[in-house]
């Protein structure tokens, strides 16, 4: 494994994207969002996804120059048409939208349909948090996960974001409905480790911590089983009805790739116009100290609040390096 810089990176994702028809201030934005993925340790959908997107935008099942346009509007509600767009910017400019909204009204709710992958979702939610707002979203997906009981794919792991702002560091859950994302499991099999906890089947059916014979199968696991999996056919369903967008269904006949023509919902709260920022301050404290208070399983062990890692994590690869697989930095440097 090699560490570049944070600028090094950024770079040469930018100029990449650039090379596609990408315009400057557009291309310098995905970089960056890219590139602070990989500096929390998201590689996944940080540097590693950056030849896909390629991939996509030289198909034209990413359309770099769309912006959003509105459908519809009402009370603190706005529905946008992504047109294809890059999902990082439609994404983006929907949670900032969010946000705006929620700023006069103290909640504003903002969905996307015909949009495409957003890349790491808990961007979103820690604009919102780092902005002093709750921010709730989440997004559908083609096809990639089993149904509790099913052997063949047939929902989206839908990952599904909520962040707490917070100015001892926010509190961010950034997951999806499968144990493991594939991304995960892309990252696990380039280092050649195993996973934690066993994350889907092999082609016999049996459960497994390898990420290679479950990417075969594409047998992932619901995270909590049939919990997993009817959680993930509700945001599906929601999302495509809150947005006049396509359901998993439906999403699966456009065949563009990984989150083509995918829905998005972004929701975004004033707490401080319910309680006082003293008062959220305080309780969140308390908290984060009775939680990380626990006895640990394990001597020595920390317990840790949700998005403690991804901070800890930035602060470790902004200053001393991003680490990368060599063979995707290689594959990104010959793009």
């Amino acid at each position: 494994m090699t560490r570049v810089s944070f600028e090094t990176m950024k770079n040469e994702i930018k100029r990449v994207l650039l090379s596609v028809g990408m315009d400057e201030k557009k291309a310098d934005i995905c970089a960056q969002i890219h590139t602070e993925s990989s500096a929390d340790g998201v590689y996944s959908h940080g540097l590693n996804r950056v030849s896909r997107f390629v991939d996509y935008a030289k198909k034209g099942w990413v359309d770099v120059n769309a912006e959003p346009t509105l459908v519809n509007k009402f009370s603190s509600v706005e529905n946008y048409d992504g047109n294809m767009g890059p999902g990082i910017l439609n994404a983006k400019f929907a949670m900032n939208r969010a946000m705006e909204i929620a700023s006069s009204q103290g909640i504003g709710l903002v969905t996307l349909k015909n949009t495409t992958h957003w890349m790491r979702g808990g961007t979103y939610g820690w604009d919102a948090a780092n902005k002093g707002y709750i921010g709730i979203l989440w997004t559908n997906t083609e096809s990639c996960m089993p149904a509790w009981g099913a052997k063949s794919t047939c929902v989206g792991n839908n990952p599904f974001i909520m962040a707490v702002p917070r100015e001892k560091g926010n509190i961010v859950l950034d997951m999806a409905m499968s144990q493991y994302s594939y991304g995960k499991l892309q990252v696990t099999r380039l280092k050649n480790e195993l996973l934690p906890f066993p994350g889907g089947f092999d082609k016999e059916g049996n459960l497994t911590s390898e990420p290679g014979p479950i990417e075969e199968s594409m047998r992932i696991l619901p995270m909590g089983y049939w919990k997993g999996s009817g959680f993930s056919i509700l945001l599906d369903v929601i999302s495509a009805v809150i947005s006049g967008g396509l359901a998993t269904a439906e999403i699966d006949k456009v065949q563009k790739g990984s989150c083509g023509s995918c829905n998005q919902v972004f929701i975004a709260i004033d707490p401080y116009k319910i309680l006082g920022k003293e008062q959220v301050e305080q309780l969140l404290d308390n908290t984060v100290e009775y939680i990380k208070s626990a006895q640990p399983t394990k001597d020595g062990g920390e317990i840790y609040y949700p998005g403690e890692n991804s901070k800890n994590k930035r602060e470790d690869q902004m200053k001393n390096g991003i680490i990368v697989d060599d063979g995707v930095w290689n594959e990104l440097l010959n793009l």
